[in-house]
């Protein structure tokens, strides 16, 4: 996500920074190169392997895995200072609160991403549909600045939308990434497994995983998305959120347009990389016990991502 959409701003003419890991000698050497329907294109942005050769930003645009937070007391701090915006664009739950530890709420915002994309090689991202961000404010209605970084943000050809409400967008985007993110790696087991919530899984009984079609084509997997999606917007409400019921057969339909996607979890399932279970699954999982709202489905496919957790 951060090689795209920061890919799109350098493109149009913003200073555009990339702090890379692994993929620096590449892009430093060839750029980042994008492939996408709407038209591919090469950017040669500005590389860095350490915050501190870049210095405070104006905006810092937080495209990590949930499961590497544990760098940002690393990698944040150098990029700060009293103007700066951090904006995580991460899965799941949890993120913004876990910037306040290196700057005031009032400077965080969040960017949910609605996208479909793979890195397919170091510094080559293939775009393969959609792609809106809905950003908001932390804890706070939108600012000027909010509606100043949408606009940036649609100018560099980005579909954005600005949310009055930051946590209940969080809320509508799980209700498709629990279940087409977690089903996607869970139904490595079998159903049964996965409705049990099976705790301990033979490796050699494993089968392959199935990407956003083939779990919309079996009749059985396409209920449990759905079941899911309900459980998801049973807490939201439960929760003060006002997220409609409607929302699980748009999304729905939504991913039918997506053909065979491998959603991201899917992805480092089968690199056997950490998945994302803290802030996609457990902490949602956290806030429908605390909020007294029964989600079966929720708690068995956990159990079940646990047990298929890589590391």
């Amino acid at each position: 996500m951060g090689s795209f959409y920061g890919a799109k701003l350098a493109r149009d003419g913003h200073e555009t920074h990339f702090l890379l890991r692994s993929d620096y000698d590449q892009v430093r050497r060839h750029g980042v190169q994008i492939k996408s329907p709407q038209g591919d294109f090469t950017v040669m942005p500005r590389c860095a392997r350490a915050p501190q050769e870049i210095g405070p930003a104006d905006l810092v645009l937080v495209a990590l895995k949930t499961t590497a937070n544990s760098e940002l007391p690393k990698l944040a701090p150098p990029l700060i200072d009293s103007k700066t915006v951090m904006m995580t664009l991460q899965n799941g739950l949890g993120n913004e609160e876990l910037l306040t530890q290196f700057c005031p709420p009032e400077q965080i915002m969040g960017g949910l991403c609605f996208v479909c994309l793979n890195r397919i090689a170091a510094g080559m991202v293939h775009h393969i549909d959609h792609g809106m961000v809905i950003v908001g404010e932390f804890q706070r209605w939108p600012e000027p600045r909010t509606h100043d970084i949408a606009g940036a943000f649609r100018h560099a050809g980005i579909p954005c939308k600005v949310s009055i409400n930051l946590a209940q967008t969080h809320w509508e985007k799980l209700v498709w990434n629990i279940p087409f993110n977690g089903l996607g790696v869970a139904s490595a087991a079998s159903y049964e497994a996965v409705i049990s919530g099976a705790k301990e899984l033979s490796g050699d009984r494993l089968g392959k995983c199935l990407t956003t079609d083939q779990l919309l084509a079996e009749p059985r997997w396409e209920s449990l998305v759905r079941e899911l999606m309900l459980e998801v917007i049973a807490t939201a409400r439960a929760l003060g959120l006002p997220v409609e019921e409607a929302i699980a057969e748009k999304q729905i339909e939504r991913t039918r347009t997506m053909g065979a996607y491998k959603a991201s979890t899917l992805i480092d399932y089968e690199r056997g990389q950490a998945l994302e279970i803290e802030s996609l699954f457990l902490e949602p999982l956290r806030h429908a016990g605390k909020a007294r709202v029964e989600t079966p489905r929720l708690g068995a496919l956990c159990r079940v991502l646990r047990a298929l957790n890589p590391v």
